[in-house]
């Protein structure tokens, strides 16, 4: 931590995915081996949202989430830089002098072997273990890692999200995937179907799951209920707008209208759909929410 020496690693860790839970496992064995704490440097917002020609990435994690999975996954401290033009046209030596020696003090660094950074990303791996050389310090080089051929990125799990395949997101998060927000009030028309819905707010640009019909939960803090959970423009009804709509299963009086819910997506049950009138769309909700009944059950 500040003040003594650390082993660091740094990233943007979007998601905390597996793959950048291997580089926080590996600076982790290399500081208790040490027996030094383990600083974890990140950045808010994205460096791509400052650098980048197009829009920036969408988030799989806000910045606390971030923290909280940074800490569970070994991390004794979490320092958020702001990435901005200052930290932009940072040129590396001096990122390295002034932030990794100065301010942290350290003793060994852990980065993924594609890792860039400074101003026009012109630091790597090579710079890192060349200044080491002179200031005192260890670099460990992490390869990247993966499965089945395919190395875990943010970039793949983005894409997993949006193309409503939940269950693969979720295998190369960790966990599945999640949502915070607060419960918003919408058309009341589920009540009306006998599916009561709360109707999620999001702020800021989080990955938007693929159109479709999820099984997945519902979280309010102290509570954790298997859900339905549907996501699109709900074109039964010709609206145009995207929603994130959920149906508690078996529960009955919940009243979540401006709580704060995180929602888990598992696993996606179909498409959005279209039917011939209203009795047929109600006949399918049935038939997912017992889909989706049993898939959590297992």
């Amino acid at each position: 931590m500040p003040g003594s020496r650390n082993v660091v690693t740094i990233g943007v860790f979007d998601g905390v995915h597996r793959g950048q839970r291997v580089l926080v496992a590996a600076a982790r064995q290399e500081a208790d081996q040490r027996g030094l704490p383990l600083v974890v440097v990140t950045f808010d917002p994205h460096p791509l949202a400052v650098v980048g020609s197009e829009a920036p990435p969408t988030s799989l994690a806000s910045v606390e989430k971030r923290v909280e999975l940074l800490r569970s996954a070994g991390a004794d401290d979490v320092i958020v830089l702001t990435f901005d033009e200052k930290l932009q046209a940072t040129e590396p030596e001096d990122f390295v002098r002034d932030i990794l020696v100065g301010r942290l003090q350290v003793a060994a660094v852990a980065v993924g072997e594609d890792f860039r950074f400074g101003r026009r990303a012109r630091g790597d791996v090579h710079l890192l273990t060349t200044m080491g050389a002179e200031l005192g310090y260890d670099v460990i080089g992490v390869p990247l890692a993966g499965d089945a051929g395919t190395f875990w990125s943010s970039t793949l799990v983005r894409r997993l999200i949006s193309d409503g395949d939940a269950a693969a997101a979720a295998d190369m998060l960790g966990r599945p995937y999640e949502m915070t927000g607060s419960v918003i009030h919408g058309d009341a028309r589920g009540r009306t179907l006998g599916f009561p819905t709360a109707n999620l707010g999001w702020t800021g640009s989080p990955t938007l799951p693929g159109d479709g019909v999820y099984a997945g939960f519902l979280g309010d803090g102290t509570n954790r209920w298997p859900s339905a959970i549907s996501v699109g423009t709900n074109p039964q009804f010709h609206t145009d707008q995207k929603r994130i709509e959920t149906y508690v299963i078996d529960q009955t009086g919940l009243d979540l209208y401006d709580k704060q819910i995180t929602l888990e997506f598992v696993d996606r049950v179909r498409g959005q759909l279209t039917f011939p009138d209203v009795d047929g769309l109600v006949a399918q909700m049935h038939t997912d929410v017992d889909t989706i009944r049993t898939l959590l059950s297992d």
